[in-house]
């Protein structure tokens, strides 16, 4: 058993030949980054195991969302809150990515990082892997949300079709009444099996991270660090003025205990940001807030919803890319797009950017379709291929921005529902936090703190 402590304790105490997780993914980072540079043939030839890595996260989405879900509205049996707590989602969802939309406007006027780069004409295999398809309209996306098959969701990862499915089912358990009590304790048993196996495989992430890292210098050189610079430099200024104004007044207004967040969110992050994959995240940043004391039922319904909806970081981008494809059509055409257009143009990107769930290289899409409405023609796929150069360094920033702010949204929607448990936010990564997991039998988020933190 082990010892207990004040709850003022800080993190479990543990030796330096043993870093935390977190530690450990960095250093995957540094060592892949470096082994890339050195040799870009070895960046190249593991790059299978980051393919490993990823995939053994999806294997854990589609079990963990579901039974946490159900577990959530099932368990809770109160039908109307859960409709009360989508419906205040969705609100925060808006707001905030409305925010993302008109900081990056602002960020990107004052930089102009677009200026002086002409659009000339080149390859545009790129261009045509990604123009085949399009945002999903207001109507396609409702209907997409239903799958045919939920078993075909499960096995494509599809984390809106899986939440749409899992919620209709829920509904149907707790209607059942006393029937339906022996479903609830297997996905309770699941949801635990789920997040232990999370546990183990997140033991593989340092490789995972640094073998993507090491096939993204091997393969594109450090010369993609300077490659349209100013971009790239605009895009993460707009990212942390976000984070700091608009994430910083939520986490004042809702009083979400600070430094416990950020010790809850940075593994989940540096993995997103790393893999530039939110999936790749999406298990442990659940557990994370949990841990920090988001009731399950309101983890399983928002976080898995935000991943469609709540995209603050690729929001942002659009923001940026749009503008800045539009300077450079100026400086190569002269086709000047004043404010009033940008404005029209942040308007039609706050309704497609909802309807990109599920589509390859989704804020590309959006990118060109937007653009093939307001600029001349050719101008638009032109402008996106430029980009595509850059965009992983770009992605990496984007996905991390989204994994927090849908790990922030939890928070916001508990605590309008007045359910956030400020104790455990107290405890977080300290020996109480072990004892209380215990106690309640949570062993696999007690074996979580003594390997995270």
């Amino acid at each position: 058993m082990i010892p207990a402590r004040d709850s003022k304790s800080t993190a479990l105490p543990r030796p330096w030949y043993r870093p935390s997780l977190t530690i450990q993914i960095f250093i995957g980072l540094i060592v892949g980054g470096f082994i890339g540079w050195l040799r870009p043939d070895w960046g190249n030839a593991v790059y299978f195991l980051r393919d490993i890595f990823l995939n053994l996260i999806k294997s854990i989405i589609a079990p963990l969302v579901f039974s946490t879900i159900v577990v959530g509205i099932a368990g809770a049996g109160d039908l109307r809150k859960v409709g009360r707590m989508g419906l205040k989602a969705i609100v925060y969802f808006e707001i905030a990515t409305t925010a993302a939309l008109f900081i990056g406007l602002a960020v990107v006027n004052f930089t102009k990082p677009g200026v002086g780069v002409m659009l000339v004409a080149g390859p545009n295999d790129v261009v045509n892997t990604i123009a085949h398809t399009h945002p999903k309209t207001l109507l396609e996306t409702i209907v997409y949300a239903f799958p045919a098959s939920v078993i075909e969701a499960m096995v494509r990862g599809d984390v809106l079709q899986i939440v749409a499915f899992a919620v209709l089912f829920s509904m149907a358990v707790s209607a059942v009444g006393e029937k339906g009590k022996p479903i609830v304790r297997l996905m309770e048993s699941l949801s635990q099996v789920m997040f232990k196996f999370t546990n183990y495989v997140m033991m593989f992430a340092p490789i995972g991270v640094g073998a993507a890292m090491a096939h993204t210098v091997g393969t594109q050189g450090l010369g993609v660090l300077v490659h349209l610079g100013n971009l790239i430099l605009t895009l993460y200024l707009g990212l942390i003025i976000f984070i700091v104004v608009v994430f910083g007044f939520v986490i004042f207004l809702v009083r979400v205990p600070l430094r416990q967040f950020v010790r809850a969110v940075r593994e989940p992050a540096t993995l997103a940001f790393a893999t530039t994959s939110s999936e790749s995240a999406l298990p442990k940043a659940m557990q994370a807030m949990e841990r920090i004391g988001v009731p399950r039922h309101i983890v399983g319904l928002v976080m898995p919803t935000g991943y469609s909806f709540n995209l603050d970081g690729s929001t942002l981008y659009l923001a940026v890319a749009s503008v800045f494809v539009a300077q450079a059509a100026e400086t190569t055409t002269g086709h000047h797009v004043g404010l009033g257009q940008q404005i029209t143009i942040m308007l039609a990107l706050m309704i497609t950017s909802k309807g990109v769930a599920a589509v390859p290289r989704a804020s590309l899409v959006v990118l060109l379709a937007t653009l093939n409405s307001f600029l001349p023609a050719g101008l638009g796929p032109i402008g996106v291929a430029v980009i595509f150069g850059v965009d992983e360094l770009m992605d990496m920033g984007r996905t991390c921005v989204n994994l927090v702010g849908n790990c922030l949204a939890t928070i916001v929607v508990a605590r309008w529902e007045g359910e956030f448990d400020d104790h455990r936010a107290r405890v977080f990564g300290t020996a109480e936090e072990v004892e209380l997991d215990l106690r309640s039998g949570d062993l696999a988020f007690a074996e979580a703190v003594q390997q995270g933190d």
